[in-house]
């Protein structure tokens, strides 16, 4: 079974499981557990996970360093220390008419009013889509510090009967910015603290939502690719991305980039909102170069932000995770 059907089916699962309301909103039409089903204990998400495994990995010692890993990666005594202290629920919400899937965690616990991150994934429609092993790696350890994070799945995602698609920084920038309608009713949040993240091309949508919103306190990017044609030079597979999500790109390419390019309209950002870039030297997918030639961009037009580089390290930051967490964290608690 080809791994993005798979994806669908667990997540679509998922959704039989009722839970308790985060978001006290009418406009959310379904929530649902992110700790439900096959998510509600450690050994039966192993298990499933060795058991999908086990087909694509012939050798059994192979296999055995891939559970290794797993088990390094996340772990049992994690997995149930955020259970025991994050409440996680899957929603869906309308937007324009169309049905879209998000997601929030907040910790459980909590006497006071708490920040608010909105979280902008990476990947396009099914691919990068935020399923429970991105909660527990990216998620769920900056949730744990005392923040609510809300995100999109972006339109057509983990949807197979959506008649939209993601068109990765057009009409599903709306579905982010109607996030900030949810967070009021929000339990625990405060709507006077908001922050917003994103990662690859996150970063994009972190920028294109900031240029219109007028709630969003701080940012930060991690691996965010400022020049869409640059890029695309640096990374010519892009191409097939781009020609089947955006709208109207073989009749007006430059203009479409440029419209998500966030170095190509860097005045037009408030100058008030402090930004975090973050970016691996060793980044094979977005390079190193589109984060430092945004931070000279932004001195030049008195934004003040901060510039971490991580040497040696990958697209995802994952030799350095724990510190980029740290940066973020402090990011946050620091301009929130």
């Amino acid at each position: 079974m080809p791994k993005t059907i798979t994806i669908i089916i667990l997540f679509l699962l998922s959704m039989s499981i009722h839970a308790e309301e985060i978001i006290k909103s009418d406009q959310i039409k379904h929530q649902w557990n992110c700790f439900g089903g096959t998510f509600s204990d450690y050994d039966k998400w192993r298990t499933s996970i060795k058991e999908k495994n086990a087909r694509k990995i012939k050798s059994e010692e192979q296999l055995k360093k891939f559970m290794a890993s797993l088990d390094s990666m996340f772990g049992k005594e994690q997995f149930n220390q955020y259970k025991a202290t994050l409440a996680c629920r899957n929603f869906q919400y309308t937007v324009n008419g169309h049905l879209v899937n998000g997601y929030v965690i907040k910790p459980k616990s909590t006497q006071n009013k708490l920040p608010v991150l909105i979280y902008n994934r990476g990947g396009n429609e099914n691919f990068g889509g935020v399923v429970f092993a991105s909660m527990m790696r990216n998620l769920f350890p900056i949730a744990a510090e005392g923040f609510i994070i809300i995100g999109s799945q972006y339109r057509g995602t983990f949807m197979p009967q959506s008649t939209v698609g993601d068109e990765f920084g057009g009409a599903d920038v709306e579905d982010v910015i109607s996030l900030l309608e949810f967070i009021p009713d929000i339990e625990s949040a405060d709507p006077e603290r908001i922050g917003m993240y994103g990662a690859s091309r996150g970063g994009m949508q972190t920028f294109l939502i900031l240029k219109k919103s007028k709630n969003i306190k701080a940012v930060a990017t991690i691996a965010g690719n400022s020049d869409l044609l640059k890029g695309l030079k640096e990374r010519p597979k892009m191409e097939r991305v781009y020609k089947a999500r955006i709208p109207n790109y073989e009749q007006d390419k430059v203009a479409e980039l440029e419209k998500r390019s966030v170095l190509k309209w860097v005045d037009e950002l408030p100058t008030h909102v402090p930004v975090l870039l973050m970016h691996g030297t060793n980044d094979t997918r977005v390079d190193v170069s589109h984060s430092k030639e945004l931070a000279v961009a932004l001195e030049k037009h008195d934004i003040p932000h901060k510039l971490v580089l991580f040497e040696g390290d990958n697209h995802t930051l994952s030799k350095n995770k724990t510190r980029a967490n740290k940066e973020l964290v402090k990011w946050f608690r620091d301009h929130l």
